[in-house]
């Protein structure tokens, strides 16, 4: 199964029209979905917002995709899940700087390493797919989502 199915089958695709006032909002909005599947708790989306105030906008994975996750062994983690969430406008994580901005964000949990490797993994598996990260930012309803997924599973893999 692929990611674009896990996220749908498991009702984590959230697409929201209204743009965060900051990194931080982005981060909290976009974590929203795991937490009310009982994934996580604010404990754990209060760490990733920590982490990024320590360590920089290492989160934005490439321009445009942002990955929001904590240690697998952090406060807040009750479950494993990676939820999707998908805002109209480009976030910035570093003022003036287009490299450290997204709009696709892919919010991983994992309840240990292994699970978290893996989520890493196959997240990057998704996002290396030719068109797929520009075929996400286009989207603007579920149905848009749903069209982006069934284009892709019907693509044989390599």
């Amino acid at each position: 199964m692929t990611m674009l199915k896990y996220f749908h089958d498991n009702d984590l695709v959230r697409i929201y029209d209204e743009t965060p006032q900051d990194w931080r909002e982005a981060l909290r909005i976009a974590s929203e979905n795991l937490k009310e599947k009982g994934i996580i708790t604010d404990a754990y989306i209060n760490e990733i917002i920590k982490n990024v105030e320590v360590n920089g906008a290492y989160i934005v994975i490439v321009p445009g995709v942002v990955m929001p996750h904590a240690l697998a062994t952090g406060p807040g983690v009750l479950g494993t899940g990676i939820g999707f969430a998908k805002f109209s406008e480009m976030v910035s994580f570093e003022a003036g700087n287009p490299e450290k901005q997204g709009k696709l964000f892919f919010t991983l949990a994992a309840k240990n390493e292994e699970q978290h490797l893996e989520n890493i993994q196959n997240l990057m598996t998704l996002l290396m797919t030719d068109g797929m990260i520009e075929a996400l930012s286009n989207i603007e309803t579920l149905d848009d989502f749903n069209q982006v997924m069934n284009h892709f599973e019907s693509i044989p893999a390599e």
